[in-house]
């Protein structure tokens, strides 16, 4: 039976790029500005380092296909340097492989870092990418709009929520995000809009409209993690531990004729938090629960995912949105960074800048938008791929005693 990872692995410095249109900075300065921070705030040389694992999703347009970018650019001490991929869950699986490496004692300090560089593509959206021929043949007319709108719609027919009701909701959750973001200097979009202004923006993919949708960024992120020991020993006090990673990937059900998915959530989200939940020894997430980063790709996603986290009843999320259960003054404060939709989303950094700003929440170092009640426990959440064919990773962080 697996033991699981919990307080085996702290979090020994961070750092984040600004996010935006960085015109300004190839792939590499953005992972050499997110480096400088971590390494600052892990007092360390980097000739400490062991391994590393680069996340990164659309690597022909940006970095190239290996790991040799991340040791260049960072002057690694000839360590061995993982590039891994898996969507837009590229941070957070980043994280796993150092995480997995400290705790199993393979390494006694690793760096995960995720980037991305996609404004210079000059493409208004994601890049065109290719999964092979066979794809390609027979998936050219689906989009991102279009594949969550018909999350949107098919959680309408299964929870029976007005077209209005579900709209309102979807709309608050993009203002949320947008006066979060309005804080966050580091955020892509840092202006506030209010609730007309999302109703009436052009329809993308009925029933998401403009501010339905999160921006398309450039942007890096980085980690430095040992054991807590190491830390202790390195002079850290305030300790931020790994309490539970956990990764699910589709398998074909969500598609098999008859097989019961009726298309209104993301089941891999449901196994991953279960699994999560379990190893950091969460029963009750809406009260253990003290902050969460979700996967905000769409407003509707954000909105499923509450449920899919078991912090809302099946069904009963759009009603807790609404309620301001999310807020950033709320019971559970989501996005409280500006999220995907506002901080931006560069592919491969999204999971890591996650874990970013709840790690410095949990040590009261958000600044304007530092949660007034200290957090315990902090979950990240990141989708890739497709309401029917995904995968979902789930990471909670905590203070050590938590």
């Amino acid at each position: 039976m697996a033991r699981g990872i919990k307080d085996k692995v702290a979090i020994l410095g961070m750092g984040c790029a600004k996010f935006g249109e960085r015109w300004d900075r190839d792939a590499d300065q953005l992972m050499v500005e997110a480096f400088e921070e971590a390494i600052a705030d892990a007092g360390i040389d980097t000739s400490q380092i062991d391994a590393a694992w680069m996340g990164v999703a659309f690597d022909a347009v940006n970095v190239g296909p290996s790991g040799i970018p991340l040791s260049v650019a960072l002057r690694l001490p000839n360590v061995g340097v993982t590039k891994v991929e898996n969507y837009c869950a590229s941070g957070t699986e980043s994280f796993r492989g150092a995480v997995y490496a400290v705790a199993s004692g393979a390494a006694d300090i690793a760096l995960a870092m995720g980037v991305e560089k996609l404004k210079d593509t000059g493409y208004g959206g994601l890049p065109v990418r290719t999964r092979g021929t066979t794809f390609d043949m027979v998936g050219v007319t689906g989009s991102a709009p279009g594949n969550f709108a018909q999350l949107a719609s098919a959680y309408r027919a299964a929870h029976g929520v007005g077209r209005d009701d579900l709209k309102r909701a979807m709309a608050h959750v993009s203002v949320k995000s947008h006066a979060n973001g309005a804080k966050n200097p580091k955020a892509h979009l840092q202006k506030a809009v209010d609730m007309a202004t999302v109703l009436g923006a052009p329809m993308i993919a009925e029933p998401l409209g403009l501010f339905d949708c999160c921006g398309v960024s450039d942007g890096a992120a980085c980690a430095i993690v040992t054991t807590p020991e190491i830390a202790r020993a390195l002079g850290k006090t305030d300790l931020v531990t790994v309490k539970a990673l956990q990764i699910s990937s589709s398998n074909g059900w969500e598609l098999q004729q008859g097989g019961g998915w009726n298309g209104s959530y993301f089941h891999t989200t449901r196994i991953a938090a279960a699994k999560a939940y379990e190893e950091a020894g969460v029963t009750n997430p809406r009260e253990q629960i003290s902050l969460t980063e979700v996967h905000d790709c769409f407003s509707i996603t954000e909105l499923v995912t509450m449920e899919d986290l078991y912090l809302s009843k099946e069904g009963q999320g759009w009603r807790d949105v609404l309620d301001g259960v999310f807020d950033a003054d709320g019971q559970v404060p989501c996005q409280i960074d500006g999220g995907l939709k506002c901080f931006g989303h560069p592919i491969g950094a999204s999971g890591l800048r996650m874990i970013y700003e709840n790690y410095l929440q949990l040590l009261g170092r958000a600044g304007e938008r530092q949660r007034q009640t200290p957090p315990s426990l902090a979950l990240s959440h990141n989708l890739g791929g497709m309401p029917s064919q995904n995968v979902s990773a789930v990471a909670i962080v905590g203070l050590a005693d938590a």
